[in-house]
C-alpha cells in the first residue's frame, strides 16, 4: 500500500478529478459542512497528505469568523469609521482564532505534495504536518475535537486498530468523521459502476500516471471494503456513540459519523 501511494502521489489530484469527474471535491465539501467547525476547533486529519480536507477546514473556519466579525461590528454603530476599520483589520489578522489542523499521513511523498500545495495556495497558519501511522498515532490521549479520514481508512491494514486510535486521541465529546468509497445499493447502477471501475479507471491510471497496477489495486480495495452497516458496527465496537452514515451518490461514497462520549 505504501508503494502504491508513493507511486501515485504526484498525480493523485489529477487522477482523483479524472476518476470521479471532479465529484470528489463536492464530497469533501459535504464532509466539512457536516463537521461545521467553529473557530477554536482542533482537527486531526489522518491519511490527509494532499491537504484537501485541511484547506477546506481552514477556509470554512475563516468564513465563519468573518461573519462573526461583521455581526460584531454591526452592533457597534456608534464607533467612528476609523475605529471600525482598525478593529476589523486587527481581528482579520487572526481569522482562524485558535483553530488548528494537524495533517497526519504515513507516506512522506503524499505529505511532500500537500506541503507544496499549501505553500503554493498560501496556507501556513494553523496547519501542521506529521508523519504517522493511523494504527499507532503519535499523539496524546484526549487531544482533538474532530478526527477525519477521507479515502484513507480502506488502505489501513487493521481498520479496528485505526478506529481505536481515533477514539483514543479524541477529547470526550469529540467527533469522528470518515468519508470513504462504499457499496452501491441500486443493482443497475452497481453493474455500471463495476464496469467503469474495472474497465476505465486502470486505463486512466496508465494514461495519466503511467501506472496501471496502482489503480487496479485502488479499485479492488474499494470492493473489499466493508459495506456501510458493517463499518457502522466496527465504529460502535471501537467505543463511539450515536454512529450513523449518509450515502452520497447512491452509496458510491458514504460519510460515517460518531461521537466519543
Amino acid at each position: 500500500v505504501y508503494q502504491v501511494f508513493e507511486s501515485v502521489a504526484k498525480k493523485y489530484d489529477v487522477m482523483n478529478d479524472s476518476m470521479t469527474l471532479g465529484i470528489h471535491r463536492v464530497w469533501k465539501d459535504i464532509l466539512i459542512h457536516k463537521m461545521n467547525p467553529s473557530p477554536g476547533t482542533l482537527l486531526l486529519d489522518v491519511a490527509g497528505g494532499t491537504g484537501d480536507i485541511a484547506f477546506r477546514f481552514i477556509n470554512y473556519v475563516r468564513s465563519v469568523r468573518e461573519r462573526q466579525l461583521q455581526r460584531k461590528l454591526k452592533h457597534h454603530q456608534n464607533l467612528s469609521w476609523q475605529e471600525i476599520f482598525e478593529s476589523y483589520q486587527k481581528d482579520r489578522l487572526n481569522l482562524l482564532g485558535d483553530s488548528q489542523v494537524v495533517v497526519c499521513d504515513i507516506n512522506r511523498e503524499m505529505l511532500k505534495v500537500g506541503k507544496q500545495k499549501a505553500q503554493h495556495l498560501g496556507y501556513s497558519e494553523g496547519l501542521s504536518w506529521v508523519l504517522g501511522n493511523a494504527e499507532e498515532l503519535p499523539f496524546d490521549d484526549d487531544k482533538f475535537d474532530v478526527y477525519t479520514i477521507a479515502f484513507g481508512i480502506r488502505n489501513v491494514t487493521r481498520i479496528d486498530l485505526a478506529l481505536q486510535e481515533a477514539y483514543r486521541v479524541l477529547k470526550p465529546g469529540g467527533r469522528f468523521l470518515c468519508l470513504e468509497f462504499s457499496h452501491v445499493s441500486n443493482p443497475v447502477l452497481s453493474r455500471l459502476y463495476d464496469l467503469y471501475s474495472f474497465q476505465v479507471i486502470p486505463v486512466l491510471g496508465e494514461v495519466i500516471a503511467g501506472d496501471w497496477k496502482s489503480y487496479q489495486y485502488l479499485v479492488e480495495s474499494i470492493r473489499r471494503f466493508p459495506p456501510q452497516e458493517e463499518l457502522k458496527e466496527m465504529i460502535e465496537d471501537a467505543g463511539f456513540f450515536k454512529v450513523d452514515y449518509e450515502n452520497l451518490n447512491f452509496g458510491i461514497v458514504a460519510i460515517h459519523s460518531g461521537f466519543k462520549l
